[in-house]
């Protein structure tokens, strides 16, 4: 997975072509069955590179391959057979190849930025590789080995640029998500940015980093997206760019250009379902139901079992056009069919009760909640409150306010 990231980042660079990110292109790695044609249509691309790296020893064998979409025609092939210390010049070699069989135009800084290995230690890469994995969808315990790991590669290599840089979205990321919300943690990220910019001042990963590490750090909503700005130069098809732009924008009120910037995010990494998930509640935010939709559509073409993405689904009607009866049908179904599935929308089940005055399915949706029956991304309500709204519905003051006072109680403490 390490070379086919670093052709994908390779060609990516070139502003002249269009690049489909990891998360979507990652679906499609070998061993699953594939129909070209359909991969090309699904990407929303011409042409599809395939290949298969393997190792022996100190030897690597890189088979690689250019195939139009449209036709399954091979435009381009071959194979190298080498001592795995040139593994990253074949990577280079691989995207310049595609680029000149594809009559890209390259410029001097893209062509040097192709030619630039990412580290000169392989074992260095490959803890940044085995991080890179972990860190895609990662918790605590995760986060930490993956800061571990790149620790050990930058050690190995103190000019390990993307080591660096990862290593600052990782400490962020821990910071940001309260995991580890301390002035220490924060300084763990603005040590491995400034250790990027020591390195390669210039480059796109570099700035980035710094993007990030503002937004999630500081909440400098305009330093981040001047970095951005920078970023977006050097690293054009890069889907995350796009995605944190939009995500700041909405956050700015800015929902136009919020939007464009999640469409372009979705143009450059179609199948990833956090960024149309991510898009969805954008158009759902303001209103264009009729956006929101299409997104949730595209997103079950994807996962077409996930519940949650039903019920989001059917839950667009109830903003909509306040019609609780898809809603209703859905959450019939799932607890007749897949009982084992309500949990995961009982949040939903709940809202369609309240919505509907269903006293009985109100109590049932509550049961079936977990510790926040009623929440958003950043508001949780808890047991208590949701006790009370159900006890208002029968006219039970008293039982309201008991459970209200206990409900107020837990949301300062939450807050302290």
């Amino acid at each position: 997975d390490g070379v086919q990231d670093e052709i994908l980042t390779d060609l990516a660079r070139i502003a002249d072509l269009k690049v489909i990110s990891r998360t979507s292109v990652m679906q499609y790695k070998s061993g699953v069955a594939r129909n070209l044609r359909e991969i090309g249509q699904q990407l929303g691309v011409a042409h599809v590179v395939e290949g298969t790296v393997q190792r022996s020893g100190n030897r690597v064998r890189v088979n690689a391959q250019l195939i139009d979409a449209r036709t399954d025609k091979q435009l381009w092939g071959q194979v190298y057979d080498r001592d795995l210390l040139d593994v990253f010049a074949i990577q280079s070699e691989i995207a310049k190849t595609i680029a000149d069989q594809l009559q890209a135009k390259l410029s001097p800084s893209e062509e040097a930025a192709i030619k630039q290995p990412p580290t000169s230690d392989i074992t260095a890469f490959e803890l940044y590789s085995r991080a890179n994995d972990i860190l895609a969808n990662a918790q605590k315990a995760d986060t930490l080995k993956a800061i571990d790991l790149l620790n050990q590669a930058v050690a190995r290599d103190p000019s390990f640029l993307k080591a660096y840089c990862l290593l600052a979205l990782a400490h962020d990321d821990l910071y940001s998500h309260n995991f580890d919300h301390t002035p220490a943690r924060l300084a763990l990220a603005e040590a491995a940015v400034r250790e990027a910019f020591r390195i390669r001042p210039n480059a796109g990963e570099a700035h980035w980093a710094r993007a990030v590490h503002l937004y999630n750090g500081y909440l400098d909503y305009d330093g981040a997206l001047a970095e951005l700005e920078v970023a977006r130069r050097s690293l054009p098809n890069d889907s995350w760019i796009f995605r944190l732009m939009g995500s700041i924008q909405r956050r700015q009120g800015r929902w136009e250009e919020s939007t464009r910037n999640y469409e372009r995010a979705i143009e450059l990494d179609p199948r990833d379902l956090r960024l149309l998930f991510q898009t969805e509640v954008s158009y759902g935010m303001f209103r264009r139901y009729a956006k929101q939709k299409s997104k949730l559509d595209r997103a079950l073409t994807v996962a077409p079992n996930d519940v949650n993405l039903k019920a989001d689904r059917a839950f667009v009607e109830v903003d909509w056009k306040a019609d609780t009866g898809p809603l209703h049908q859905l959450i019939d179904e799932i607890r007749a069919t897949n009982p084992a599935a309500v949990p995961k929308i009982a949040h939903r089940w709940l809202l369609c009760a309240l919505a509907e005055r269903d006293l009985t399915a109100a109590k049932d949706a509550l049961v079936a909640s977990g510790e926040f029956p009623l929440e958003t991304e950043n508001i949780h309500f808890t047991r208590p409150f949701v006790e009370g709204v159900i006890a208002r519905m029968t006219n039970d003051e008293h039982k309201a306010q008991l459970a209200f006072t206990a409900a107020r109680a837990e949301q300062e403490k939450s807050s302290e």
